[in-house]
């Protein structure tokens, strides 16, 4: 059996219910099942396939198969739009659609983390500040607000004023036109060892360091747009 993943759930109004609707959509197949909560980074662990060689994938990923049509019928006769009003499923669809290019967003920054990163943060931390990064651009905070969302998740011993007593430096550099400079003179402050080995303060400041490098390829991807 082909190991596909599917989340179940219906078109919901928040990102959670959308992004399990966009892999319902996208991966379908029998006997998986998805332990997703919404709340921390979407990783292959996350999925279980059952051992059973009689299942099959349905989903036709060549619609030019002959046996797609009948797949395509049957999956429109159980979905009706009857009863939504045009506007709804225009703003729905669009919402859809949004969450969709900020997902591969999201994809493509922490891949590009990974790159940097991967010899001193765990790959799993630095899909949790990519996640964050996408999330806080959209919200009109402070950049020091910006830096400590990002981290909080990935540092929960540290009191929220000492994270921003750790991310000053960074915020400050962005009003000198600074901020790549500020990020490698942090980054070179750090001692190159196993994320563990680390001291709490390090870590913080190294994640800072990380999630301005994210704010930054986020912004430098807009501006091409």
């Amino acid at each position: 059996m082909e190991k596909k993943a599917m989340c179940s759930g219906n078109l919901g109004n928040s990102e959670t219910d959308m992004e399990r609707d966009l892999w319902s959509a996208l991966l379908r197949a029998d006997g998986v099942r998805c332990s997703w909560k919404g709340t921390e980074p979407l990783t292959e662990d996350l999925f279980s396939v059952e051992e059973n060689p009689d299942l099959k994938t349905p989903y036709p990923w060549n619609p030019a198969d002959p046996e797609a049509e009948s797949f395509f019928t049957d999956l429109e006769q159980g979905f009706s739009l009857n009863d939504w009003q045009a506007d709804e499923v225009s703003a729905r669809a669009s919402a859809f659609f949004a969450r969709i290019d900020q997902l591969w967003s999201a994809a493509s920054l922490q891949e590009s983390l990974v790159e940097r990163f991967a010899t001193r943060i765990p790959q799993e931390l630095l899909g949790a500040i990519a996640t964050q990064a996408q999330q806080v651009l959209t919200a009109s905070h402070s950049l020091a607000d910006q830096l400590v969302q990002c981290v909080q998740n990935v540092l929960p011993n540290l009191a929220e004023e000492d994270l921003y007593v750790l991310a000053r430096p960074l915020a400050y550099a962005m009003r000198n036109g600074e901020s790549h400079r500020a990020v490698d003179s942090t980054l070179e402050k750090i001692r190159t060892v196993a994320w563990e080995e680390l001291s709490e303060v390090e870590q913080a400041r190294l994640s800072l360091a990380v999630a301005r490098c994210a704010l930054l390829e986020i912004e430098s991807q807009e501006h091409k747009e």
